[in-house]
């Protein structure tokens, strides 16, 4: 289905399970939702304690770093609303527990659209498909269908803590070989270099980095008959009426 315009989007909230996740599959997307003044807010499941590529450094030390090089990410692009699960990174499941927490993210955000990282694996390109990508994405779908919208749905959450019913209008989701939708980076494509490199304990050993991403960019807007030269980021969206 197409896209709802982004002139009538107001809010966007992206779910993902790792920092740098959606600054890979959508940093050049969100920073033109940005620019036209979409407000989008990040909700992220784990720490990435589990990542880094220099063994001296404590693990007890990497959830505190893996957050501030998402803020930072997050500036690139204009983005300070985060939260972090605090979830441990290589262990996340699609719970009740999880599905809960995502929940009380859309009623507080209210977006008009979501981002979120495929439920399916993806045997194309099976390093998109780690198994906290996969938890992550089918717990963010069913917070938006049933849950997110339905007030005997997690009954505290309004009770208590007086969060209305949420009707998310559209998912987009990444890291799928169903993509029916892209967006064209080309000119905020510095703008997601940026904020990958701003994930120095993920980044900074890759030389190579910048030619990876671009060449990514650059197949993704092949596939969609862009024009030589030009990079895009893909989706499938997905329509919740």
């Amino acid at each position: 289905m197409p896209p709802i315009a982004d002139s009538e989007i107001e809010r966007v909230l992206v779910v993902t399970a790792h920092p740098d996740d959606l600054d890979f599959g959508a940093a050049g997307t969100i920073a033109q939702w940005v620019k036209a003044g979409i407000e989008v807010s990040y909700c992220i499941a784990t720490n990435g304690d589990q990542g880094g590529e220099d063994p001296t450094v404590p693990r007890e030390e990497m959830p505190k770093i893996r957050q501030r090089e998402q803020r930072d990410a997050g500036l690139a692009l204009g983005v300070t609303n985060i939260e972090f699960l605090n979830y441990r990174d290589g262990w996340l499941e699609p719970t009740i527990e999880l599905r809960k927490k995502i929940v009380r993210e859309i009623r507080k955000v209210r977006p008009q659209r979501m981002v979120i990282q495929s439920p399916e694996r993806n045997w194309d390109r099976l390093f998109a498909s780690h198994p906290d990508h996969m938890a992550a994405g089918e717990a963010a779908i069913q917070a938006v269908y049933p849950d997110a919208r339905n007030a005997f749905a997690f009954e505290d959450l309004l009770k208590e803590e007086g969060l209305q019913p949420w009707s998310v209008s559209e998912v987009w989701v990444m890291s799928t070989n169903m993509a029916d939708h892209f967006v064209d980076i080309t000119d905020t494509f510095d703008q997601k270099m940026k904020a990958l490199h701003a994930h120095v304990s993920q980044t900074a050993h890759n030389p190579e980095l910048e030619n990876m991403v671009r060449a990514w960019g650059e197949r993704n807007a092949q596939s969609q008959g862009l024009p030589e030269g030009r990079l895009a980021e893909i989706f499938k969206v997905v329509g919740t009426a």
